[in-house]
């Protein structure tokens, strides 16, 4: 069916949710996996920012970067702990938004399923924060799992 899966990670309480139905699919599937983390820097390239904080911004993207390299290397070793041999993709940008990282990233990749986590997040906190997987849905050309999950919070 599939045989190559990336799965997009994001740091949140979905990481695990998205994780376990990628590695399923992935060895259902007999397939490659990708594991798939976006570092959002559009904040820190916002001028007034970098007026405010001029030494900082690059010492920030780089503590991000470590630390999502970190995070990508502990769910590698998870896949392959359940048995799958995946490689990581650490994707970054000052002016794309997440969900276009994503799209460009499965799309270099030539990956034939994306998998994400929906934070089920409604109305109007929805508008204000964005979803990317609604985003994924509007412009993707891959298909797509969205792995529904409830924010514990709400």
């Amino acid at each position: 069916m599939y045989k190559r899966i990336m799965v997009a990670v994001d740091q949140s309480f979905m990481t695990s949710q998205v994780m376990r139905a990628a590695i399923a699919l992935a060895r259902a599937s007999d397939a490659r996996l990708a594991i798939c983390h976006a570092v959002d820097e559009t904040l820190l390239a916002q001028r007034e920012v970098a007026m405010m904080l001029p030494n900082s911004v690059g010492k920030t993207e780089a503590r991000m970067r470590l630390g999502a390299q970190g995070f990508l290397a502990g769910l590698q070793e998870e896949a392959r702990a359940a048995g799958i041999d995946a490689e990581t993709r650490l994707v970054e940008s000052e002016e794309k938004h997440v969900s276009d990282m994503l799209i460009e990233a499965s799309g270099e990749w030539q990956a034939d399923l994306l998998v994400v986590g929906t934070h089920g997040r409604r109305g109007i906190e929805r508008f204000f924060v964005g979803s990317v997987a609604e985003r994924l849905v509007r412009k993707g050309q891959t298909s797509l799992l969205l792995v529904r999950g409830e924010d514990p919070e709400a």
